[in-house]
């Protein structure tokens, strides 16, 4: 029996400090086909959810953003779109993922405002007071000590800076979860196995969404990171949420 402080990988019970190693092992290991399985696990709705995240966002010119876990750009681009003056540093603890990134279209069009930064949530090579938005989309589950994450998120934002984070989330209604996790367990990691060869990646990001927090809990984490006016809207009946809050 270890000794050491213990977490959760998916359904699993492993040490904190194996946790990371096991979560860039998931994410070097599915880098190349990550967008396209994004679609089809979701017949494209993510697509749906990060353009709601925008419309909430509202990005404006000059400002700065830090989107953490955002190896392929998904969002960055989209930010971009929208504040053709503004700037992303992209941050992800997977360098393969970072690799995807850079091989995009959009990256290669954008490049003069996008940097591209290996680093851990938990621990962000930045300076303090450093960023004007910090967004995180499908990646805070991943991490070992959320509440290390948030604190980060705090400390790398300039005073009136934002938080918003996409993530899965709990649908209120018990026979549409019941549903819901049908679908899940049964047809992502097939879907996985057929699409990458990967069956088990996917069905740790599917246990990995039944462990996290749901929307209240998770809001009030933020809250207690010390960030102010946090607010969350549900997506697709909950199956994600966005969650905003600011450092006032």
């Amino acid at each position: 029996m270890s000794d050491k402080k213990q977490t959760h990988f998916g359904f699993q019970t492993v040490d904190e400090d194996a946790k990371a190693s096991m979560v860039h092992e998931v994410f070097s290991s599915v880098a190349s086909r990550y967008d396209l399985m994004n679609d089809l696990m979701s017949a494209g709705v993510h697509r749906v959810w990060k353009n709601a995240m925008m419309d909430w966002l509202a990005p404006r010119e000059g400002q700065h953003l830090l989107d953490v876990a955002g190896g392929t750009g998904d969002v960055a681009f989209r930010f971009l779109d929208r504040a053709p003056g503004g700037r992303v540093t992209v941050c992800d603890m997977t360098e393969s993922m970072l690799v995807e990134g850079r091989k995009r279209a959009d990256a290669v069009e954008k490049g003069d405002r996008l940097a591209w930064v290996t680093g851990d949530a938990m621990a962000l090579p930045f300076a303090d007071n450093s960023f004007d938005r910090y967004t995180i989309s499908f990646g805070i589950r991943n991490v070992t000590r959320i509440p290390d994450a948030l604190a980060e998120a705090y400390r790398v934002l300039k005073p009136g800076g934002r938080l918003m984070v996409l993530e899965f989330s709990q649908i209120p209604v018990p026979a549409m979860q019941w549903a819901y996790d049908r679908y899940s367990f049964n047809v992502i990691p097939a879907m996985g196995q057929a699409v990458t060869g990967d069956r088990d990646s996917y069905q740790y990001l599917v246990e990995s969404i039944r462990k996290f927090p749901d929307q209240d809990a998770f809001a009030d984490m933020i809250r207690a990171a010390g960030f102010a006016r946090v607010q969350y809207r549900n997506l697709s009946m909950g199956i994600a949420a966005l969650h905003s809050g600011w450092k006032l």
